[in-house]
């Protein structure tokens, strides 16, 4: 696919490794991720972010200054409207990616898995989610080489039409995290058998 053809239609990095704190906790509220998410498809103004996700214009405004101020939206192109300048925002990369930071939670800010959990309930009662846990004891330096084919795989996602006529959005959820999952021991060794006594 050519880079005129690719999704959304503004010059934007492929990929954003985001290690402030204020850019994390920017990126991990349910309404931000739906802006952000929107503005994959296209540039908008706050009021277009406003009527796709369904939530006051003043809201939603306000959600996509600390985008800005996080540095995760620009203004990639203006228009006058009525005799006022009109803003069109864009995300700064197509995919962005959290760097060695650490985030203490806040009680305001929804979890990354809370957040998603509520948006598959629907899918869990209809008996239409996909999902699967896989464990390996691997170092950290293959765990990284693993992420960097999900987020290959991420970017390859997002890329797909999203005007299709009769289709429906589909979530994908990735995540991979250091656990304490059991294991079990290596295999012992049988003990050699002893010769029957009287054989040949």
């Amino acid at each position: 696919m050519s880079s005129s053809q690719q999704l959304p239609g503004y010059p934007l990095a492929d990929r954003q490794v985001v290690r402030d704190p204020q850019q994390v906790r920017a990126i991990f509220h349910p309404l931000r991720e739906v802006l952000l998410e929107l503005l994959l498809e296209r540039a908008a103004s706050v009021q277009e972010l406003a009527a796709a996700a369904g939530r006051p214009k003043s809201t939603v405004a306000h959600h996509v200054k600390v985008l800005a101020d996080a540095g995760l939206l620009t203004v990639v192109r203006t228009r006058t409207v009525r005799g006022r300048e009109e803003s069109f925002y864009g995300r700064t990369a197509r995919l962005f990616t959290v760097g060695d930071v650490r985030v203490e939670p806040r009680a305001d800010t929804p979890g990354f898995f809370e957040a998603a959990a509520r948006d598959a309930e629907a899918a869990v009662r209809d008996d239409d989610l996909r999902g699967l846990t896989r464990y390996a004891w691997i170092d950290a330096g293959r765990a990284a080489e693993f992420w960097d084919r999900v987020l290959d795989l991420v970017g390859e996602y997002a890329q797909l039409p999203r005007t299709s006529a009769g289709s429906r959005a589909y979530a994908l959820l990735t995540a991979m995290y250091p656990t304490e999952h059991p294991r079990l021991a290596p295999e012992e060794e049988p003990a050699p058998q002893e010769p029957e006594a009287g054989g040949n």
